[in-house]
């Protein structure tokens, strides 16, 4: 049997104290009830392959006949791909805890080490597409990994649905490219339901960045 990762153990309890709650529409996801076989078993690799291709289109200089081999490839792929096109709560991306950045694209891949009501724990790497310029990371990039991750925390902490109300990222050093990095999240403090988080995102012994922001715990069916 496979051993289960620290963010699927998490998932499978929260899971269990979140099953007679009504089904929330948004926000970090309630259970993670959906079939980790979903997209198959190359699914990673394929979100691997699509991540590739973002790299290398961020650090191309294509000739006009490329572009064009290219935009006819990319039209034949999306009408494949819109073809099999579902809604969001069945759609492997986001859902498929056992990937890097749970196999979505929109953000850097992470692998999570611990999760659980003291926090999360990730190894992170920004990749050439996440690039703002010196080879450093965008500052975009660097909050919405930190968005996510405190999402993640800041559900597993109040054991509930959370969006977030407002996040500030402080920049204290470069954040560099294709460097593992760490990044720690967890509840700061509760307020009925305001959820206070925190977050820090290591290179080493060096601070890159930190982050707090309030996350708003939903009301049953709440989007």
């Amino acid at each position: 049997m496979t051993q289960k990762s620290p963010l699927q153990k998490t998932a499978t309890s929260f899971a269990e104290e979140s099953a007679d709650e009504p089904h929330h529409e948004g926000g970090f996801r309630p259970d993670f009830d959906i079939d980790l076989t979903r997209g198959g078993p190359r699914y990673g690799e394929f979100i691997e392959e699509v991540r590739t291709f973002m790299d290398r289109v961020k650090a191309a200089l294509p000739s006009e006949e490329l572009v064009a081999e290219v935009i006819d490839e990319l039209k034949v792929l999306n009408a494949k791909l819109d073809e099999v096109a579902i809604d969001e709560w069945r759609a492997p991306s986001g859902g498929r805890i056992d990937l890097p950045a749970r196999g979505n694209i929109t953000l850097p891949p992470y692998e999570v080490d611990d999760a659980g009501e003291e926090g999360v724990h990730a190894r992170l790497t920004f990749r050439r597409y996440h690039l703002g310029g010196n080879n450093a990371a965008h500052g975009g990039q660097v909050a919405v990994a930190f968005d996510d991750l405190m999402g993640m925390a800041g559900a597993l902490g109040s054991k509930g649905i959370t969006r977030t109300a407002y996040l500030t990222v402080n920049y204290r050093a470069i954040t560099p490219l294709d460097t593992e990095l760490k990044l720690r999240s967890w509840v700061d403090r509760m307020e009925g339901r305001k959820v206070f988080l925190r977050a820090t995102l290591h290179n080493g012994e060096t601070l890159c960045a930190e982050a707090d922001g309030l996350f708003i715990k939903l009301k049953p069916g709440q989007p």
